[in-house]
């Protein structure tokens, strides 16, 4: 079924300044229910769980139904979702609770495709355990991961692969399942960085063969906070450090102290969203949210390849890195002769918000050997006609610095 993108629009204030939204990878705009769950949990009653009073049922309920919520977009248990402040702060503290167990010897592979947030904490808790950092590879002409440097990576010593799902930058959307057979043929446990992946596609964390999978909410319609899904039976493995007074279950053991209940509530609304994109209540969430991601590629993917015809009309002036087989709506360009923050500003001047920089993929970037690039990055509100007036800016700037 197609997306109706006019009644999907509606229900997004932000859209009605008139303003075309092309930074979906950085975060998207928020939907009225997403809102409407924030408020509505804030003011309450609320309190701290508890089963005695009201506004303690009314927390407990929030815990309770995000944790089911991303279960069914994740493909996960409930007891395997853990709440974050940000997908970065989960990295971080999870490669602090795994390498914990790391000695002098051990070998961590991190990827030259991936946002920092998933090569940098790796990459410091390897050098604090004394363990070896081994590293993936990915052309930089097609934007494709290397297939055979994870190979090359991998040994007996292998503790751990951090790889990304989909790149964050290129659109670039790696062979995770071949990975992690691979990884798990070494002995090792594979960790994907699935924000930008979240945003495009229906998550399987279990075909995927990811052990620990975080994406971020606010990437698709949800408040800001991060998500990190595991099987429960290897949360349990795992020991952080953590109060005395404070629960050992998993998976609350590393959600370290309340939780943002209203966050957690606006994250549940931004799934029944998703899943309420084809209407329709037949079958399960998880059914529903099938369907309606399926319309949501659809109708990216039209638009992607609508946006590269106007880029391919403009010639040799434009440089577009995103090559990929198999990639996400998101392209990395850059200009001849120009310099791509003049770009971002000259179609902001123009109501049209495209983003110039690096966007913490420090590794992609030095590979390409870009200092910054202009990043087009589409989401399910887009419109045929913001891409034709994105062009259409691009055209006119082109145009304009050729006469200097």
């Amino acid at each position: 079924m197609s997306l109706d993108v006019t009644a999907l629009r509606a229900q997004f204030p932000s859209l009605d300044t008139g303003l075309a939204f092309f930074d979906g990878p950085g975060g998207t705009q928020t939907p009225r229910p997403v809102a409407d769950a924030i408020v509505a949990t804030m003011t309450g009653p609320l309190s701290n769980r508890g089963a005695v009073s009201v506004s303690e049922r009314h927390a407990e309920q929030s815990v309770a139904e995000f944790r089911a919520a991303y279960a069914d977009l994740l493909g996960v248990p409930a007891g395997g979702i853990v709440h974050g402040r940000s997908a970065t702060q989960l990295t971080y503290d999870f490669s602090r609770h795994l390498a914990a167990t790391w000695r002098p010897g051990d070998e961590v592979v991190v990827s030259r495709l991936d946002h920092d947030s998933n090569v940098r904490p790796w990459i410091q808790a390897a050098e604090r355990a004394g363990a070896t950092v081994r590293w993936i590879d990915f052309d930089t002409t097609t934007g494709e991961l290397d297939l055979a440097s994870v190979e090359r990576a991998l040994s007996s010593r292998t503790r751990l692969v951090a790889v990304t799902a989909a790149s964050n930058v290129l659109g670039t959307v790696p062979p995770v399942r071949r990975i992690a057979d691979l990884v798990h043929a070494a002995g090792a446990l594979l960790y994907v960085d699935g924000v930008h992946y979240a945003a495009h596609r229906l998550v399987d964390v279990s075909a995927l063969g990811a052990d620990l999978f975080v994406c971020s909410p606010y990437k698709f319609l949800g408040p800001h906070c991060g998500v990190l899904a595991a099987s429960p039976e290897l949360l349990e493995t795992i020991r952080p450090d953590k109060l005395v007074p404070s629960t050992d279950a998993v998976p609350e053991r590393f959600e370290f102290g309340t939780l943002p209940y209203e966050m957690l509530a606006g994250a549940t609304a931004a799934v029944d969203f998703l899943a309420g994109i084809v209407p329709g209540t037949d079958g399960t969430r998880r059914d529903r949210l099938a369907r309606s991601l399926a319309a949501v590629h659809e109708h990216e993917t039209a638009l992607r390849q609508r946006l590269e015809a106007g880029l391919r009309e403009l010639g040799d002036v434009v440089t577009l890195y995103s090559g990929a087989v198999d990639r996400t709506p998101t392209s990395l360009m850059n200009f001849a002769g120009r310099e791509a923050r003049a770009a971002q500003i000259f179609l902001a001047e123009r109501d049209v918000l495209a983003p110039a920089g690096s966007f913490y993929a420090y590794e992609p970037f030095v590979a390409l050997k870009l200092d910054a690039a202009l990043r087009v990055g589409l989401a399910p509100y887009n419109t045929a006609e913001e891409i034709d007036r994105l062009i259409g800016g691009l055209n006119e700037w082109t145009a304009a610095t050729a006469r200097g």
